[in-house]
């Protein structure tokens, strides 16, 4: 089933013309990865899948993203409930340093008004638990989400996400800022998660494409030069343009 259906998708800041009439099919339960040079657009691709892009100040968006059936642009849609559908996780890990653990993940529920106790014990082991993260801190849960380590506040990060039972989950280089093992721990939850939720990176290593993602779609100066599954893409590239950057010719 197609998750997502961009079709003409355009985007600016001010003037620059930053995504320059993106189409491409998303489908469901599947992990896409999208690569390119630094300020080719992917970012900005990502950012507009859930409407956060129009919160810069002079940015704007035309063309549609219809997310199950329904154009998120449309005037009758609320940006808040897209969002709500569409989580989001951050190329540097930004837990909230005054708050605990449990805290951290419960933030989201609790502002859409869920007091139960009971209720939001369960939503917090449940999504440490998917975040692969439950075990190694069940027992310092009042502890502050500042005082893990970058990979681990990463998934605490991702089990925010979580917590508000999202369908996709859109990931902006969620490695970059760590290291090997905890990058390792990092790829394979994804692999895991997307038995239940579609999810998109942006990732700068093309490495890391290959091993998570079933389809890939190459950025270049604002435009989808190619995309599909991630095999063909990396075995047999259709454009020149994608082989010079996936062989290192340029980046």
């Amino acid at each position: 089933m197609v998750k997502f259906d961009i079709q003409n998708l355009n985007a600016w800041f001010g003037s620059k013309h930053v995504l320059k009439n993106i189409n491409m099919k998303i489908e469901e339960n599947t992990v896409t990865a999208i690569i390119g040079p630094s300020g080719c657009g992917k970012t900005t691709l990502l950012r507009c899948l859930n409407r956060m892009h129009e919160l810069i100040p002079g940015a704007r968006v035309s063309g549609k993203v219809i997310f199950n059936g329904v154009n998120i642009y449309d005037n009758s849609v609320d940006p808040v409930m897209v969002r709500r559908k569409i989580g989001m996780v951050f190329q540097k890990p930004n837990p909230f340093p005054m708050m605990s653990i449990y805290d951290n993940v419960a933030v989201g529920l609790k502002l859409n008004g869920i007091r139960d106790k009971r209720v939001l014990d369960a939503a917090v082991k449940r999504s440490l638990e998917l975040a692969n993260l439950w075990d190694e801190v069940k027992d310092e849960l009042n502890k502050s989400g500042a005082s893990l380590s970058g990979g681990q506040q990463q998934r605490l990060c991702i089990a925010r996400a979580l917590a508000v039972e999202p369908e996709v989950l859109l990931m902006d280089e969620p490695c970059s800022a760590l290291d090997p093992i905890s990058t390792a721990k990092i790829e394979e939850l994804i692999r895991k998660l997307a038995k239940d939720y579609t999810i998109i990176i942006v990732t700068h290593n093309v490495q890391q494409a290959a091993r998570v993602s079933d389809f890939t779609a190459f950025l270049y100066l604002g435009e989808l030069i190619e995309y599909g599954p991630t095999r063909q893409i990396f075995e047999n590239p259709q454009n020149e343009l994608t082989e010079r950057y996936l062989t290192g010719k340029f980046g």
